[in-house]
């Protein structure tokens, strides 16, 4: 890509697989009933951002999770249910990043919690040899940490601000349009990975 020195990567779909309807299944068989009702994004209680950007800690979210769900379900149950939608690394992806690294700065930006962040770390460690996924990037950010999230437009300054980046080299990768936008308010350069593409499918 021409004139591009940084690019800044999402996460949950773009380089980890996610498998929703294993989620489902999950909380269903724990006895959830109108899991979309409960979980699908836009119907979602706001603590689940709340998570997201650090302003509950994990027992808190758990019991609020326990509470939507109406149900004297377990920490370990809600844990094991609430994980199941992170998938894999495909190799073919992580090789990509391997060779980006030549040539780009790269950077990670995902909207994600503590419990998710222990747990794809040990998923990608179990695969790659007990190699560390954070360390495909110059930085990782993880919204929980940041204590803001995707699509807000300062979550973008903050990252550009801290690794000194010019927005106009530096190109946003994602897999939600509202994601890009916020992106592209922040003078960044926006990749919108749609249904039925990979980041394998941009020229990068």
């Amino acid at each position: 890509m021409q004139n591009t020195e940084n690019l800044i990567f999402d996460l949950g779909g773009l380089i980890l697989t996610l498998d929703m309807p294993r989620a489902e299944r999950h909380f269903t068989d724990l006895g959830v009933k109108d899991y979309n009702a409960l979980f699908r994004s836009g119907n979602v209680s706001s603590f689940f951002k709340e998570y997201e950007v650090g302003g509950i800690t994990d027992a808190e979210f758990l019991e609020a999770l326990r509470n939507l769900s109406g149900l004297p379900l377990t920490d370990k149950q809600l844990i094991s249910a609430w994980n199941a939608m992170l998938g894999h690394f495909p190799e073919e992806r992580i090789m990509l990043l391997n060779r980006l690294k030549n040539q780009y700065r790269l950077f990670l930006f995902s909207n994600t919690n503590a419990l998710h962040l222990i747990t794809f770390r040990k998923i990608y460690a179990d695969a790659f040899n007990g190699k560390v996924f954070d360390d495909h990037f110059e930085k990782a950010y993880y919204s929980h940490l940041l204590q803001m999230r995707k699509p807000d437009r300062e979550s973008y300054e903050r990252i550009i601000s801290e690794n000194k980046l010019d927005p106009s080299k530096t190109v946003f990768i994602d897999d939600s349009v509202l994601n890009i936008e916020g992106a592209e308010a922040a003078g960044l350069k926006g990749i919108h990975i749609r249904p039925g593409m990979s980041v394998l499918d941009i020229d990068l």
